[in-house]
């Protein structure tokens, strides 16, 4: 029972700094037709209700594709695309406004539950849907007329910031009327990226079948660039999948990202809670797509120091680390390396250089117990080599008394205490035992 307590004081802990930073801002999240049916999205629609209890912002597109379909084939109806673009006759349209109208008040439904012992217990949502969208037709393309598949003319950025800010939930549809009074099929994911981006939001959210994006290893890709996104896109049409919610969210992705909108997000429908492990934790879940990366590395300045110490103290208190006060991490913060993510120093290494020897100390490396199977270290010990071969140092030493293997592994060799350099070897803590590695770095 202890530490389950535990690993829930922990958790909140970590979870309060996104709270604060959540509170307030424009989330748009894209619910796509598959995320709907699976029998997780009960857990999702929960989960959106508790961000909304948080003071998010929240704007829901959703998406009908297979119900669509589904409503089609029973009817047997001719199912068209061209350019992997649905083809909407008069006949399907009607198919299309059944299936979107069901789920419209089905999700509605679903949010306004207060039931007690529920998530959505006393939340009182008001859950607001209307013609925010003005539609326009696709046209004609090849030959081809697209019927009444159209896109997006208008948005009515001020009806739904007034909604938003007066404490609803905005709900909006694959259908759209136009100027003529015509309804229009629009895709989920190009309303989501041009609400985002209209709206300025903070993050647009997908799900998908997967984790989030996944790598040739089957490993999901924590984070994307818009250069690395296109090249996955490229990547995922090779191998036949142009249509994919996950295909269809990276390309919006890329728009939005480039737009303005801070962070794009693609979780998995699978994974009870993924939406708020994504959010409300370091490491998340599933994939951001940013315009730049959400970790910096980077020099230390004064307003670092706090984080530094928070960083060492630990290994400090267990002897691993020689004790810094904080006069003296202010003297030497310039030696110092960090990386930051989301504000919080999660790994550091300084630089001692003596530049008459040719040599410099790499000390104080740490990584936030959280990171410490990742490469942040070996980032650090680049970064540290750039540096020193900047300022002409020949080699780096190491004192340790832990770390031994992880230096060897990436080079170090060990040495006697007669290569340091002669300031340095009169501060020598014979009793600490500390080996010595050194690598040269030209």
């Amino acid at each position: 029972m202890k530490e389950r307590t535990t690993e829930l004081v922990q958790g909140f802990r970590h979870s309060v700094p996104y709270i604060n930073t959540h509170r307030g801002k424009t989330f748009v999240i894209m619910l796509s037709g598959d995320a709907i049916k699976y029998g997780n999205f009960s857990g999702i629609i929960n989960d959106i209700g508790l961000l909304h209890s948080l003071g998010i912002h929240l704007v829901v597109i959703y998406g009908a594709c297979p119900q669509i379909n589904t409503i089609l084939n029973e009817k047997n109806i001719k199912i068209t695309y061209h350019k992997h673009i649905r083809i909407t006759d008069l006949v399907s349209l009607e198919q299309v406004k059944q299936a979107a109208g069901r789920l419209q008040l089905d999700i509605t439904a679903r949010l306004s539950m207060s039931l007690s012992n529920t998530p959505l217990q006393g939340a009182n949502i008001n859950v607001v849907s209307g013609n925010f969208i003005i539609a326009q037709p696709l046209g004609v393309d090849d030959g081809i007329d697209y019927c009444h598949s159209g896109t997006i003319r208008r948005i009515d950025k001020n009806a739904i910031d007034c909604q938003l800010k007066n404490g609803a939930i905005v709900l909006i549809g694959p259908v759209a009327v136009s100027v003529t009074g015509e309804s229009f099929n629009l895709t989920s994911e190009d309303i989501a990226t041009q609400v985002s981006i209209v709206l300025k939001a903070e993050k647009m959210i997908g799900f998908c079948s997967k984790q989030g994006v996944i790598n040739d290893n089957g490993k999901i890709i924590s984070e994307l660039l818009p250069d690395e996104i296109k090249n996955k896109i490229k990547h995922l049409e090779c191998t036949g999948d142009y249509v994919s919610s996950t295909v269809r969210f990276l390309k919006g992705a890329i728009k939005a990202c480039k737009s303005g909108v801070n962070r794009s997000h693609l979780i998995s429908y699978y994974k009870n809670g993924a939406l708020l492990q994504e959010l409300f934790s370091r490491e998340g879940i599933g994939t951001q797509m940013v315009m730049e990366s959400a970790e910096k590395v980077k020099q230390a300045s004064i307003n670092d120091i706090v984080g530094i110490l928070e960083l060492i103290r630990p290994l400090e208190k267990k002897g691993i680390l020689v004790r810094r006060s904080r006069e003296q991490l202010e003297i030497e913060v310039n030696k110092f390396t960090i990386i930051k993510r989301d504000n919080l120093i999660i790994a550091c290494a300084a630089l001692y250089p003596f530049i008459k020897e040719k040599i410099g100390e790499m000390a104080c490396v740490v990584v936030h117990p959280d990171y410490r199977n990742s490469s942040r270290g070996d980032l650090l010990l680049k970064k540290i080599k750039v540096h020193a071969r900047e300022i002409h140092l020949k080699k780096i030493f190491v004192l340790t008394t832990k770390s031994i293997h992880w230096f060897q592994e990436r080079g170090f060799v060990l040495a006697h205490i007669d290569m340091l350099p002669e300031s340095k070897k009169k501060m020598y803590n014979y009793q600490r035992g500390s080996k010595i590695l050194t690598i040269d770095i030209y």
